[in-house]
């Protein structure tokens, strides 16, 4: 869990033991409202528990105001270079603005969206980016730029700490892992206030979810992040199953299955991958931690994930069922769904009768 202070946005609780919350951004533009809430209700069935939201226009208030009032998850106003959107995204409704330090135009704009901000009740994330810094801060930081990342988030809160607001979410993103990792390690060292933690414009699907993985990784498993955004060039979902996927992998936090499968050899029995989007639309009902484990044969089946809650591994002449390692049978490969589905309606059942 991350380990700073507390913050409610928009009813959803962030911080001092809540659990570390999944993010994502609209990739659909305001100005296709129907589009944006197509998006909302995918990222929210997926998981996704905040989402922020591009605001260019002054004149899409009408628009982010419907947006907002309908989201069935909490929305954040991302704001560049004009602080005036700040303040109209406020009026519309929003429970959070997310300004970037590097171009809103210095303390005068800040303090006046801080007023408004103190007014509605808003949560206020400080954004600095890698791609923000500018010379100035370079220079200050003696060319250090995890460094300048962490001095450009400050140089804002002090803005907000001199006026005693204290409702802010601290956020240092690079695209650079080395970059990003230290400038958040030097912030949660210094301060006690909820941080947004992520790599920026990651890449695509694989680069992007590996280079996540490592620096939410690293960061994650020294307690520093209580929100995360996997930022990839792929759909919004992906980048929550991801989140999520990370932090299974660290024990922080479980949702739906937990897959188990081998990377295949010349001893498989099946082509585990087919097999594996063969069972995934019963997995997509299991109940959060469940394990489902698909092996390519019975060498490294049961014993490998013996762990599973259930498992089926290649088998001559069809396939083995596994519970906890112990074998169930033996089936031709004609019965795969029809033989899961019933063992899973059996695990259930159980388990309710347990509890």
């Amino acid at each position: 869990m991350g380990s700073h202070g507390s913050l409610l946005l928009g009813g959803l609780s962030i911080g001092a033991g809540s659990p570390i919350r999944v993010e994502s951004m609209l990739k659909t533009p305001l100005a296709d409202p129907e589009g944006c809430m197509e998006e909302l209700n995918a990222l929210h069935a997926s998981g996704c528990e905040l989402v922020r939201t591009a605001y260019t226009s002054l004149d899409q208030e009408p628009i982010l105001a419907r947006v907002v009032e309908k989201s069935p998850i909490p929305l954040m106003a991302d704001i560049h270079f004009n602080h005036r959107l700040a303040l109209s995204a406020l009026t519309a409704g929003c429970p959070s603005v997310r300004v970037n330090p590097g171009n809103l135009g210095g303390e005068g704009p800040l303090r006046e969206v801080l007023g408004e901000v103190e007014k509605t009740g808003a949560v206020l994330r400080i954004g600095a980016n890698g791609g923000s810094l500018n010379r100035g801060q370079l220079e200050r930081a003696g060319g250090d730029r995890g460094l300048a990342l962490a001095q450009a988030v400050e140089e804002q809160l002090r803005v907000l700490l001199d006026r005693g607001f204290e409702r802010v979410l601290l956020s240092a993103k690079s695209s650079d892992v080395g970059e990003t990792v230290r400038a958040n390690q030097l912030l949660s060292s210094r301060y006690g206030y909820p941080m947004h933690v992520g790599i920026t414009e990651a890449g695509p699907l694989e680069e992007g979810t590996v280079r996540s993985s490592v620096g939410l990784g690293i960061l994650l498993s020294q307690g520093i992040g209580d929100t995360l955004r996997v930022s990839l060039s792929a759909p919004g979902v992906r980048e929550v199953r991801v989140g999520y996927e990370i932090l299974r992998s660290l024990g922080l936090r479980e949702r739906g299955a937990h897959w188990v499968s081998c990377p295949t050899c010349g001893r498989r029995r099946i082509e585990v991958l087919q097999w594996v989007e063969r069972l995934r639309p019963l997995a997509e009902r299991l109940p959060d931690g469940f394990t489902l484990a698909v092996m390519g044969c019975e060498v490294n089946g049961p014993r490998e994930a013996a762990g599973a809650d259930l498992g089926v591994a290649g088998a001559p002449g069809g396939f083995l069922l596994f519970r906890k390692g112990v074998p169930l049978g033996t089936w031709p490969v004609e019965e795969l769904e029809e033989r899961v589905q019933k063992a899973l309606e059996d695990i259930l059942i159980r388990r309710c009768t347990d509890a």
